[in-house]
């Protein structure tokens, strides 16, 4: 009997089309595969939106995302809507998503193919084999704080204001992800926060002390401060299985983390809620400087795709047969031009998803 899922498209900006008519050929294949009908719903997000209706997401697009049972994300942003208002511009729409939809974790993993270990910024033996997840914070934080703005004072000057919050209810969900995201791998959890200068991180250390030695005692617990984690993640990655912290810092951490695997191109990431659809995006941006040319990666955003399979759709054998189908084109020396080495063949975005597409079969 043939199952229906249905699944909202947010392209966005740049490469975000390209890269995710490579995303819609996979899923369109796995629907063939595992019997299963995709029901795909298209939306405008970023500044194609704004350009369109005023508003980085509409009201109709966010109701029907709301609905549907997993969200497949491109990117947005590009120099055009540079001097666009905050509330206005491409990223503020990815806000309001994440926001309205309560998505406050946000799973990063960076992963060293090692078809791909030579490409890093490391030496393969600090990669080979690298696997870590981070667990980040995503709706809450300075980049949510109130208050917030640029204010002129009576002398003239200006200053620019953000505050960084969190409260108990906060700390603790994203907590108990990061804690069971462990006990499914190596169950070791390293909590990232600047508790030595910053009252938030203070707390935060205090609550998820608490929280691992009253519900999580077999998960074991480290401390480090955030910017010896991103310290270590250049030189000793592999010390980490699971690094849980907040949103400003996870968005630098899982930057860095994302270039220790060879090229943003290869991260993709999931936003996830207490309930209702995740969202699904690569790492990378709109990178505007190469859409419209077929020269993006789309292995991100088919990544991304695996872990929609695996996390909204409950489908993980299909997910681990997409990882597999994205692992074997790169072992076959396929690559588009952000990873290309000496001995592979360089293809275009569709190139790369047609040796997806080789890999995943046919029946």
């Amino acid at each position: 009997m043939t199952t229906s899922k249905n699944i909202m498209l947010l392209a966005g900006d740049g490469i975000g089309p390209e890269i995710m008519a490579e995303a819609v050929r996979v899923l369109n294949r796995v629907g063939v595969l595992y019997d299963v009908d995709f029901t795909l719903a298209e939306g405008l997000i970023g500044g194609c939106a704004y350009d369109a209706d005023g508003t980085p997401l509409s009201d109709e697009t966010l109701a029907i995302a709301a609905k549907s049972d997993a969200i497949l994300l491109g990117a947005v942003g590009g120099p055009q809507w540079a001097k666009t208002a905050y509330d206005k511009r491409p990223e503020a729409g990815l806000l309001r998503l994440r926001k309205d939809l309560d998505l406050f974790a946000n799973l990063r993993p960076a992963q060293c193919f090692e078809a791909l270990a030579d490409a890093s910024s490391l030496k393969r033996e600090f990669v080979t084999g690298l696997n870590i997840l981070i667990v980040r914070e995503l709706s809450s934080g300075v980049y949510f704080g109130e208050p917030r703005g640029i204010e002129t004072l009576d002398d003239g000057s200006r200053v620019g204001l953000n505050t960084q919050r969190y409260t108990t209810h906060e700390i603790d969900r994203i907590t108990r992800v990061a804690f069971d995201m462990a006990r499914k791998r190596d169950s070791r959890v390293a909590s990232a926060e600047k508790a030595n200068v910053m009252e938030s991180g203070l707390m935060w250390r205090e609550d998820v002390t608490a929280i691992q030695a009253a519900d999580y005692p077999d998960v074991a617990l480290e401390h480090v401060l955030a910017d010896n984690c991103a310290m270590q993640l250049v030189k000793n990655p592999k010390q980490y299985d699971v690094i849980l912290t907040d949103n400003l810092f996870g968005d630098l951490l899982s930057d860095v983390a994302a270039m220790l695997t060879g090229s943003l191109g290869m991260l993709p990431s999931a936003s996830l809620g207490a309930s209702g659809p995740g969202v699904y995006e690569p790492v990378h941006g709109s990178a505007p400087d190469i859409a419209g040319q077929g020269l993006a990666n789309p292995s991100a955003m088919i990544l991304s795709l695996a872990m929609a399979l695996r996390y909204s759709l409950g489908m993980g054998a299909a997910a681990d047969k997409v990882e597999a189908a994205v692992a074997a084109a790169l072992q076959a020396g396929f690559r588009t031009g952000d990873i290309m080495a000496d001995g592979c063949t360089k293809v275009s975005t569709k190139g790369m998803g047609d040796a997806i597409l080789d890999q995943l079969g046919h029946t």
